[in-house]
């Protein structure tokens, strides 16, 4: 009697990502592709009513965060193993996207066995990434416990580092509001503690900042 398949779901608001990844996914012995969503809320749900084990799960949601999902994921969920599929390279969202409660985290530019790789890693009980991304969150935790994270993105709350990352990709304000279901005035003040927390003296040098971190300069 052959095993019961990894049941996977995916949640990208970006089409053509998961048609491409259902494809490759469905193609692959002893998986099946049991749902797909474009956002958190409708992944949520569907992943309520019919739980898969390893859902794949995008950062970069059009409306919520991939993270909020992760950790709604993990609280509600903990049987349902998380894997981010993401084009952000930081660190940051690495680190952040474990903490959260992934079990795995695969780079979009990242050949197309990388993720299948984690899919078998995580249902083995390992935690999946890059080695090299690996190595360098070790030397970044235990630079971090010599003293090295102040007035950096690391110092930034998950909601804070998701409005800087927005900011950073040129959505106004009012659109980061909306996309995240707050209303402006809460968006502002997360601005505001992201100014204080990073030194920067205005908004000027705030969106610049967020800018420069987006694209890996920062």
């Amino acid at each position: 009697m052959s095993p019961e398949p990894i049941r996977i779901f995916l949640v990208d608001d970006h089409p053509l990502v998961r048609e491409w990844l259902g494809q490759l996914l469905s193609s692959e012995p002893g998986f099946e592709v049991i749902g797909q969503a474009d956002d958190a809320a409708p992944g949520l749900a569907a992943m309520t009513g019919n739980p898969p084990d390893i859902a794949i799960v995008d950062l970069s949601l059009r409306n919520g965060s991939g993270l909020d999902l992760i950790k709604e994921l993990r609280e509600k969920l903990p049987a349902v193993q998380v894997i981010v599929l993401s084009m952000h390279e930081e660190l940051a969202h690495v680190e952040r996207a474990l903490r959260a409660g992934a079990a795995g985290y695969v780079m979009k530019r990242e050949s197309t066995t990388r993720i299948v790789e984690a899919i078998r890693a995580v249902r083995a009980g390992r935690v999946y990434a890059n080695p090299e991304v690996l190595a360098r969150l070790a030397e970044r935790m235990v630079g971090r416990r010599q003293g090295g994270a102040a007035g950096t993105v690391d110092t930034l709350s998950d909601r804070e580092l998701e409005v800087f990352r927005r900011m950073g990709e040129g959505h106004a304000t009012k659109r980061i509001a909306s996309d995240l279901g707050v209303s402006m005035k809460t968006v502002q003040e997360y601005q505001a503690r992201i100014k204080e927390k990073l030194g920067l003296a205005d908004a000027t040098e705030l969106m610049r900042a967020a800018v420069r971190w987006t694209e890996g300069v920062l």
